[in-house]
């Protein structure tokens, strides 16, 4: 394989890769943005989503596009539970408080789908029973002499169309409107008559539907479903948002891309650094900490007590 074919094949992982942290990773800089809560359960929901998936497929026989919609309706309800219970009796506590609280749902989650779901990996390939759907998991294009599996095309163009969905939610709608008003100032833009904890609901809702979709992705490219399989995504994803600038939506766009494309480049071209590859997102974020606390879009803040 030339160095040329070798770059694509590459180019092409990094890219479908990065923008599925990314998509986690927005989840995260929403409801940081609007709380400055780091949401630690939302890698689990994402898990979540993807046994909701899994099961309304192979349960109700349901084709794959049912399956994927009931799955994001799933997690964004499950999004929207989680805060109602666990975070919003803790608005006017101690972050402290909430933190640790979000760290308690991410365990409770797991627990919850090991003793409920099992903790035997599942072929996430059985809801795919259709013979389009089989083509889709199996073609391979030919790119520049690169073999290019479809799947990959495909998890990139959903991603692109979910993040031009997201951005005209945030950026050109009165919910959206809401949304940054309140990240700006809670106390003023409740004056102005803004259903404070309706917005609220609603980020934590739409991050989790966004993790929703990108853990039917990532399951689609990587076939196993599992309760500890949000984990490290969503570790990776924490990370992107924080190197983008967390509370930033295009900065955690920037940070989940750039995790992929380092993540897959420096693997791919140093192949005996492999069993590193993790490693390499905290170095990653302990320089950025060092040196960009703010991270390469945010902005510096006072952090209010």
């Amino acid at each position: 394989m030339n160095q040329e074919v070798f770059f694509l094949q590459n180019f092409f992982n990094a890219l479908m890769l990065g923008g599925l942290y990314a998509l986690i990773a927005v989840g995260y800089t929403m409801v940081y943005g609007i709380l400055r809560l780091i949401n630690f359960a939302h890698g689990d929901i994402m898990m979540m989503g993807v046994y909701f998936a899994f099961y309304t497929a192979v349960l109700f026989s349901s084709p794959p596009l049912i399956a994927a919609i009931v799955a994001v309706a799933g997690a964004a309800g499950l999004g929207f539970l989680i805060d109602r219970i666990a975070y919003k009796p803790l608005r006017n506590a101690p972050r402290i408080s909430a933190l640790i609280t979000a760290i308690g749902m991410s365990f409770f989650l797991e627990s919850f789908a090991v003793v409920v779901f099992g903790a035997v990996q599942k072929p996430f390939v059985q809801i795919f029973k259709t013979k389009e759907s089989k083509v889709i998991l199996n073609k391979v294009l030919m790119v520049g002499g690169a073999r290019i599996p479809l799947l990959t095309f495909l998890v990139i163009l959903l991603t692109l169309a979910i993040f031009a969905v997201l951005f005209l939610i945030v950026y050109k709608s009165k919910i959206g409107m809401a949304m940054r008003a309140i990240s700006m100032d809670i106390p003023t833009t409740a004056l102005m008559g803004i259903n404070v904890d309706g917005v609220i609901g609603f980020t934590f809702a739409l991050g989790s539907a966004l993790a929703a979709a990108s853990g039917i992705m990532w399951a689609m490219r990587y076939p196993n479903v599992y309760p500890y399989m949000g984990f490290m995504p969503g570790m990776k994803a924490f990370i992107a948002a924080v190197v983008g600038g967390i509370g930033s939506i295009p900065g955690a766009v920037v940070g989940g891309l750039l995790l992929g494309f380092i993540e897959i480049f420096t693997v791919s071209y140093f192949p005996t650094m492999s069993g590193y590859r993790d490693a390499f997102s905290f170095i990653i974020l302990i320089l950025i900490l060092m040196f960009k606390p703010s991270g390469i879009l945010g902005k510096k803040a006072i952090e209010k007590v």
